[in-house]
């Protein structure tokens, strides 16, 4: 533990505290939302080889039934969000801005919420191999955003090994909490999946990292732990971006994952609160995931809160139940410091959906205030949990050099937080330069 930590919550260096909205949706209990008429179902929800539909236009499918398989190892399957008829396989908006072959199915009017489809499994029976296997099954994804495959999370390469896993329970970007709802109303569900990792990865111990803006989890899930002491829960400091995986394993452990390394390589594995919730919901039962909870929010949602949702569901349908007003309206999906603008409302809630906010014409004209240039006060600098130089970068993004911002000022360390462009006086879309430069320079290396 760094001496900082002596005299206060555990931390990590620099970030920023951006205001958190989350007292109404966070003291307000998960409700589930009615299925709409039409599900639109995208193939790419996880990052690696998007799924193979196993169904065919016109079939009647079942909720839960699997309609898309795994494509390989890093990979997972799909499972049918509601009962009804499949209206066929086309290409639909994403929130990544581009459309993707999507599985259309048309929701049976009064159609259960049952899960009409899964076998209940015995996880202690299972071999290790064949729990990460289930995890497959499940199609598991990580729901704090990244949507990369669980069962690939929790493979642990030959030439590593870990000893903790670390429990993300942090949610620090403004807006959202979901994550901290689950925390409170699924307590039991969580620790189960907190034991299933550490079987998959072979851990010993879990520690679970929470924001202390949320001494209400923190109470919950200590009540919650086993008795042999092989999971504890700290609080750390509130403070943005302490989510991020290597800001929360430094504030926890005091260790750093290397430049361009994973956690493995310092010994440690992480998984966020909601993934292991569900999966410690999902797994006995034998079920896939269907469904997850997002956070509904912002200054022009009429009815803000955390919501139940089939994956699948349009945006627009989302805000039709909650209600929303503003001529001049901005969707995010997720939250605002890293989140994606999207404007079409047929994009679905998917897999890596956390949160659906809902900005209007106020909060608008502040994000698109005029750009001057960089004064050089190096609030950046002071912000970035990186230690990198962003108004450097951000000048040599201005002439075109991209190769030089990666292979001598550490561009590739950068996570794509949004703290450099929150605290810029200047209104430097810093973040946006940086996200262009490595695409650039991917496309370049391709």
């Amino acid at each position: 533990m760094s001496l900082f930590n002596l005299f206060g919550r555990p931390s990590f260096n620099h970030g920023i505290h951006p205001p958190s909205n989350k007292t109404v949706t966070g003291k307000t209990p998960i409700r589930r939302l009615p299925f709409p008429g039409m599900l639109v179902i995208p193939l790419n929800q996880h990052i690696g080889k998007p799924a193979i539909p196993i169904i065919k236009k016109g079939e009647e499918v079942v909720r839960g039934q699997p309609i898309a398989k795994a494509d390989g190892f890093v990979s997972v399957p799909i499972h049918a969000p509601a009962t009804g008829r499949i209206k066929g396989i086309e290409l639909m908006p994403t929130a990544q801005g581009r459309n993707a072959p999507s599985i259309l199915l048309e929701v049976y009017e009064g159609a259960t919420q049952e899960v009409l489809w899964g076998e209940e499994q015995t996880i202690g029976d299972m071999s290790d191999e064949a729990l990460r296997q289930a995890i497959q099954n499940s199609g598991m994804v990580g729901l704090g955003g990244a949507a990369f495959p669980s069962h690939v999370k929790l493979t642990i390469p030959e030439d590593k090994s870990v000893d903790t896993l670390v429990v993300n329970g942090c949610e620090c970007e403004p807006y959202l909490s979901c994550d901290h709802r689950m925390m409170l109303e699924h307590p039991r569900a969580l620790m189960r999946g907190i034991r299933y990792a550490m079987r998959a990865t072979g851990t010993k111990q879990a520690v679970i990292g929470i924001e202390d803006n949320k001494m209400d989890a923190v109470e919950t899930l200590r009540a919650n732990l086993p008795r042999d002491g092989s999971i504890s829960v700290e609080a750390v400091e509130t403070k943005y971006p302490q989510g991020s995986e290597k800001m929360l394993i430094k504030s926890l452990l005091g260790r750093e994952v290397p430049a361009g390394g994973i956690p493995a390589e310092i010994g440690v594995v992480v998984n966020n609160v909601g993934t292991l919730a569900a999966l410690g919901q999902l797994l006995p039962k034998g079920e896939g995931l269907i469904e997850r909870v997002i956070t509904v929010a912002g200054p022009g949602v009429k009815h803000p809160g955390n919501y139940l949702v089939p994956l699948g569901t349009p945006i627009g349908f989302v805000l039709d139940q909650v209600g929303y007003e503003g001529s001049q309206t901005e969707f995010i999906l997720g939250g605002p410091m890293m989140g994606p603008a999207v404007s079409a409302l047929d994009t679905p809630v998917t897999k890596g959906t956390s949160g659906l906010l809902v900005l209007n014409e106020p909060d608008i004209e502040s994000e698109t205030l005029r750009i001057w240039p960089c004064i050089k006060c190096a609030r950046c600098v002071d912000a970035c949990p990186m230690h990198l130089n962003p108004s450097h970068l951000g000048q040599l993004a201005a002439k075109r050099k991209y190769e030089t911002m990666a292979e001598e000022f550490h561009l590739n360390d950068c996570f794509e937080c949004g703290s450099c462009s929150y605290v810029c006086p200047s209104n430097i879309p810093l973040v946006q330069y940086f996200r262009i430069a490595k695409a650039i320079n991917r496309e370049q290396a391709a």
